[in-house]
């Protein structure tokens, strides 16, 4: 349990450093190209609600938070 609580921590704390820069416009038609699975809904981004889009991201992809952040970084330093 402890670990779990702190592997949470560690999470959260990471997805607070990550925020959403740029043309997120570009930045969704990209993640919605590369990930057919993703929808309009799934990439939707409202500021200061970071977390919904992971959460949403995280379940369509099947993907840990870490690893959509991974995708998140990645894909805006590909198109933009």
């Amino acid at each position: 349990m402890i670990m779990e609580a702190k592997k949470k921590i560690v999470e959260k704390k990471v997805s607070e450093l990550f925020k959403v820069s740029g043309d997120w416009n570009k930045q969704s038609k990209a993640l919605k190209t590369k990930f057919p699975k993703l929808t309009s809904e799934d990439v939707k981004f409202e500021t200061g609600k970071e977390s919904d889009l992971f959460k949403r991201m995280e379940t369509r992809l099947n993907k840990s938070r870490n690893e959509v952040i991974g995708i998140l970084k990645t894909n805006y330093e590909a198109c933009c």
